[in-house]
């Protein structure tokens, strides 16, 4: 259809309007269609799949891939979450009760340190025991405050979280049901060459399927083996800093470390050697190396972005969309990763044409 130049431009003015109205509607529920979108993205090859087995019964290939789904992530996910909310909320009340003190743990450490380096941290101005042990206990309190209350929250928030969770399976069941259509019609309404459309699709899905796979299967590994050792060391609270582990393994290289290294710390200078060392032989060995092999092999090689990258968009997503960002900050590096490709490579071709 032929528009005069006015109302084209009118046009195009009402559509970006319409359109962030539309996106302003679904902001309550963004996680609920972020993580349907997601998870209908990763599941598509298995819908496909089944669709072929099913002599193209959309509706019950559909609905067998929402089942797998429910009983491979989600399910599990919920057991894990309600174990977490329950051990968060009794280290919670020992920490209120004075049972767990890290304010004393701190003391010991600095009680334990050579008189040099006491000097050196009085030099610099940090060797204020008082005032770190009681900064330290702030910070914790505060900290396990916060947990206590996101977890008292979820309980009272019960059925909004629940129409969230009918809204996503919903939409899931849909999105794999009829993706093929709407990747259709977006694909026909972008105002780019098909060449270009299939690049850019081709990075988005690649680094949606990437990043959280791979940032899954390593946070659950790190996570995983972090909660044993803390276990074998009989530490409280294993389960949930291996949760705490895994979620700071989606920040690379430096996550998991941020628990294991200050405890390893703490039972080297309070004379607990052996099980320092065996933290930090086990925490650089088998901990670290499950990030150094598996991340490059899961995430890293498929999207094509740096780790140096990985790391800053990883963390500046997290900042800006909280957990959900571990998979938002990488996803929209690749895609400003290939947009400045093609940019460049269509520099480059009207270059050569020209000359």
């Amino acid at each position: 259809m032929n528009f005069p130049e006015i109302q084209q431009k009118t046009f195009l003015l009402m559509l970006i309007a319409v359109s962030l109205a539309f996106g302003w509607i679904l902001l309550p529920f963004y996680g609920a269609v972020f993580w349907g979108s997601v998870l209908a993205i990763i599941f598509t090859p298995f819908y496909r799949r089944l669709l072929i087995t099913m002599n193209q019964r959309r509706n019950l290939a559909a609905f067998t891939t929402l089942l797998l789904c429910l009983i491979m992530v989600i399910l599990p996910l919920t057991l894990i979450t309600a174990s977490l909310l329950q051990e968060g909320l009794a280290v919670y009340q020992r920490i209120r009760s004075g049972e767990l003190n890290f304010g004393a743990y701190l003391q010991q450490v600095m009680s334990a340190l050579p008189t040099w380096v006491v000097h050196l941290m009085e030099r610099s101005g940090i060797g204020n025991i008082s005032e770190l042990r009681d900064a330290l206990s702030n910070s914790v309190l505060q900290g396990s405050q916060r947990i206590a209350t996101e977890a008292l929250s979820i309980g009272q928030n019960t059925f909004e979280f629940i129409i969230s969770f009918i809204i996503m399976l919903y939409l899931l069941f849909f999105l794999l049901r009829d993706g093929a259509i709407l990747t259709a019609k977006i694909n026909q309404a972008i105002p780019l060459s098909m060449e270009h459309k299939h690049h850019l699709f081709s990075k988005f899905i690649t680094a949606v399927r990437a990043t959280v796979k791979g940032n899954i299967a390593v946070a659950a590994a790190q996570g995983m083996l972090g909660g044993l050792i803390f276990y074998f060391l009989d530490i409280q609270g294993a389960l949930l800093w291996g949760f705490v582990m895994a979620i700071l393994s989606l920040l690379p290289a430096i996550g998991a470390g941020l628990i294991w290294g200050p405890v390893a710390i703490y039972f080297l200078f309070t004379g607990a050697v052996w099980q320092g060392v065996v933290l930090i032989l086990f925490g650089v060995l088998v901990i670290g190396l499950v990030d150094n092999i598996l991340r490059p092999i899961l995430v890293g090689k498929d999207t094509q972005i740096p780790d140096y990258v990985i790391l800053i968009s990883t963390l500046g997503g997290m900042v800006l969309f909280g957990l959900n960002g571990f998979v938002i900050g990488p996803v929209i590096a690749a895609l400003f990763i290939a947009a400045w490709d093609l940019f460049s490579t269509a520099n480059e071709n009207n270059r050569n044409s020209g000359s």
